[in-house]
């Protein structure tokens, strides 16, 4: 989705940042859940970007409940132990040429709260496929070491990794 050459670009300023949730999934060997998508704001078809899952958080709804749905919706996992909250929201804001293009040209980036997670049931139960109603976010997914994941995360989100790394590495240890 490109802008018409006639109609003034986006501008930063006109646009909020959208109110969100992500969930760093840890396995039973302290390893983290990343899923593989390529966004539609990509046009090169080997640009897969590996995250956590993540989402809106949708109107009166709490942020833990948003996590709850969101990683259900993008993994059908419901087997966790709750672990933590990020002490603060973290945000980022998309670069200048992705105004007006990602996040459904609505927003400028976004505003995250993070709950850390401890998957407590067998890889089988993860489910990327489309289902009841939510197409497919991933088309591939795999568990990590903690300290690798800024460097899979899309540039203008890799602060927020490098902060989620920090603040839940004591979680990332084999149980």
């Amino acid at each position: 989705m490109r802008h018409d050459p006639h109609i003034a670009p986006v501008t930063r300023t006109q646009l909020p940042l959208r109110p969100c949730v992500g969930v760093m999934l840890l396995n039973a060997r302290g390893l983290v859940w990343v899923g593989r998508r390529l966004p539609k704001w990509f046009g090169d078809k080997s640009a897969y970007i590996w995250q956590m899952p993540q989402g809106g958080i949708t109107s009166g709804e709490a942020p833990a409940q948003a996590a709850v749905r969101e990683l259900e919706e993008e993994t059908s996992v419901r087997s966790v132990e709750w672990l933590a909250e990020s002490t603060d929201w973290l945000q980022y804001e998309l670069p200048t040429h992705l105004l007006g293009v990602a996040l459904k040209g609505r927003y400028r980036g976004q505003r995250q709260k993070w709950f850390a997670m401890r998957f407590t049931g067998r890889d089988s139960e993860i489910d990327i496929s489309a289902r009841n109603g939510h197409k497919a976010e991933f088309d591939a997914w795999r568990w990590t070491r903690i300290e690798d994941l800024p460097d899979l995360a899309v540039s203008f989100k890799r602060p927020i990794y490098e902060a989620l790394s920090q603040e839940f590495a004591h979680f990332a240890r084999p149980i």
